[in-house]
């Protein structure tokens, strides 16, 4: 049986590559981590009539010369042998910049085809591109494709899923260049590279780069003579710098093929996007229209709709799930102690969080339609200037608006910024927003506390941690972060409308990945709080839930929290779990309090714990205190030590206490 072909789909950042992969694989997906880093691998299956293609959805870059980890990554699997072709997307509507990396993906002779996407906006505009006569200049295969409206897929699908050909030429460079890259390559044909490959590395060796040196560990005579090519190349009267000489050479035959391949109405076309972003982006407008949006986002969310839909899912479970397991386990004469570890603590604690679901699904929609629709980068662009007064760039406000859904991905999102200092201190503040599995928590204590006004009050949590991060950025920059900023420049993707089936998959990933942690850790912690509630620390049966390993345990950290206003062994035990997952914090007061998760029960409960001023504290507490150890052991990942995941999650933690001590002394004051 014939081995089953493996494709990498590659492009620029806003080239519709995902929708493209969601489009070509459908359910046939899934997702996991690159061997040894938290970087998302997306693959999935394409199934075509009788023929079947594995492919890889690589992470977005420019170029083959990486600067980032998702670049470093693109590169090094696309240099691997696990690849037999790839699929290069290409925005039609930026041709020039776009087949920067097509024709270094050109030289690398690996069979290729190239998908030409949003060639339906460039129709719009009364743009004509001839795909035909791109073909013949790139020598592979283009096809004019929309992957949002399916535009060109059974086109691409024979070819992908067919006989795929190498590219019939090499990139041709001016200024010289191509001789020089000839000679070098002839000089590395001894070293047993790919016949394909050897002018990328031709390239890359030219230009001076340092993971293809170390690769090809070359004799130092041919090193040599090498270098003696590159330096004949520093006559290039633009630049000195060699990576920037061989790129104008190709930029340079790019501007000429595009002039002859594209042919443009004699009066501009006045795009969608320019209409839009006068109002969108307009100094008076934009950041009103910005205050809008988040706020018909979280009244979605926590308001009627995210409500009624919770309040379901609480029937679902509690009513119906709940009160039949419960029944089948006494009809089925287990003993009493099951019972209750099943129906407290496990559908307890598990079902306490998932009646969260709706609402988290709520906010990862909008999550993803702003992504989608282009939004969330013209968010980085307003924001710029409020950012750059805390000493970080707009760039960095794209982890932290991610970090509303999950600080784990936010914080991997901060490895796309050059600047080091720009980069940690982005990583030590999105945190501080609030990520979704805070939402389960601040709708219990809100809903029980504020009532009618427990919407109003979560809005103003999320808008609290916004005004904490700014209150520590200004602290980071007087201290630990002092210089100047870095400079910024952003892409603004032109508006397009998101596709249904690529937002449903984006919104099931999501759920799915809640349901998992749900059924994984949230399961885990269950089981373990109700043993350690019912066992005294000699593991006896405990006559009460104080006299228990949780109530000694909580009784010592307790005071740390009396100050605050919630003192009590449940609450310090409760956020003491939160550090496992945030979710847990409700699983364990369900737990504790022995509501079976049945969250009217457990609200009433917590009426007669907490008062308004502790409520506002302990939210406080909650909203700032160190992330979950996941994202805790993503931050000591993605800033090279333990020294520095320390001190971010003991500033987060002290900060937390003094925020939370002031508001609950400040409340106590008000009411």
């Amino acid at each position: 049986m014939d081995k089953k072909r493996t494709l990498a789909i590659i492009g620029n950042p806003n080239s519709g590559k995902t929708t493209l992969f969601n489009r070509l694989t459908g359910s046939n997906q899934h997702v996991g981590n690159w061997p040894g880093v938290t970087v998302d691998r997306k693959t999935g299956t394409i199934h075509y009539k009788d023929r079947a293609v594995d492919v890889v959805d690589l992470p977005g870059i420019y170029s083959l010369s990486p600067y980032t980890q998702e670049e470093i990554i693109a590169r090094e699997y696309v240099l691997s042998d696990e690849l037999d072709g790839i699929l290069n997307i290409v925005d039609a509507s930026n041709l020039e910049r776009n087949l920067y990396l097509t024709m270094q993906l050109i030289a690398l002779g690996l069979p290729m085809v190239v998908a030409l996407n949003f060639i339906d906006d460039v129709e719009q505009l009364d743009i004509h591109i001839d795909c035909d006569a791109l073909s013949e200049r790139l020598g592979v295969r283009v096809f004019p494709v929309s992957a949002r409206r399916g535009i060109g897929m059974d086109e691409l699908l024979r070819a992908v899923t067919g006989e795929m050909r190498p590219p019939l030429r090499q990139p041709p460079y001016l200024h010289g260049v191509g001789a020089a890259i000839s000679r070098t390559a002839e000089l590395l044909r001894p070293t047993g590279l790919r016949e394909c490959s050897l002018p990328f590395y031709a390239h890359k060796l030219l230009e001076g780069d340092s993971r293809a040196q170390t690769r090809l560990d070359l004799d130092p005579a041919v090193r040599a003579e090498i270098e003696q090519i590159s330096a004949a190349l520093s006559s290039h009267d633009n630049s000195a710098d060699k990576e920037m000489i061989l790129a104008d050479a190709l930029y340079d035959y790019l501007e000429r093929m595009v002039t002859a391949a594209v042919h443009h109405p004699e009066k501009p076309v006045e795009t969608i996007t320019d209409k839009i972003d006068r109002i969108i982006i307009n100094k008076w407008l934009a950041l009103p229209i910005f205050i809008a949006i988040m706020c018909v986002m979280f009244w979605c969310t926590f308001g009627p709709i995210g409500s009624t839909l919770g309040g379901w899912m609480e029937v679902l479970v509690q009513e119906k799930i709940g009160v039949l397991l419960e029944h089948a386990l006494v009809a089925a004469g287990t003993s009493d102690w099951v019972v209750n570890l099943v129906c407290d603590g496990i559908i307890g604690g598990v079902g306490g969080v998932l009646v969260f679901l709706p609402q988290i699904v709520i906010l990862f929609f909008f999550l993803s339609v702003l992504e989608d629709t282009g939004y969330l980068a013209r968010i980085a662009f307003i924001m710029d200037t409020l950012l750059r007064r805390i000493g970080l760039s707009g760039r960095s406000f794209v982890p932290m608006l991610m970090g509303f859904g999950c600080t784990t991905p936010a914080v991997m999102a901060a490895r796309t910024m050059e600047n080091e200092k720009d980069r940690r201190m982005t990583i030590m503040l999105t945190p501080f927003m609030s990520c979704g599995a805070k939402l389960p928590v601040y709708s219990l204590i809100a809903g029980a506390i504020f009532g009618a006004y427990a919407g109003l009050a979560v809005i103003c949590l999320y808008l609290f941690g916004i005004v904490m991060a700014v209150f520590a950025g200004f602290l980071l920059k007087k201290t630990v972060f002092r210089g100047v900023s870095s400079g910024f420049v952003l892409e603004l993707p032109p508006y397009r409308l998101p596709t249904f089936k690529g937002t449903v998959l984006n919104m099931w990933e999501k759920a799915k990945d809640f349901i998992t942690k749900a059924g994984t850790v949230i399961f885990v912690m269950s089981v373990v709080i109700w043993l350690l509630q019912n066992f005294t620390p000699t593991f006896a049966v405990a006559v009460s839930s104080a006299d228990s390993i949780l109530g000694v345990i909580g009784r010592v950290i307790a005071p740390i929290f009396k100050p605050l206003g919630f003192g009590t062994w449940e609450a310090a035990v409760s956020l003491l779990t939160g550090l496992v997952a945030k979710e847990a914090v409700v699983s364990t007061m369900s737990v504790l309090y022995g509501t079976g998760g049945n969250l009217s029960m457990l609200s009433g409960l917590l009426t007669g714990v907490l008062t308004p001023a502790s409520a506002c504290s302990m939210l406080v507490f909650i909203l700032l205190y160190m992330p979950c150890i996941s994202a805790f052991a993503t931050i000591k990942r993605e800033m090279g030590g333990w020294r520095w995941a320390i001190g971010a999650a003991v500033f987060q933690t002290v900060l937390a206490w003094l925020a939370a001590f002031v508001v609950y002394h400040a409340a106590l004051l008000l009411i």
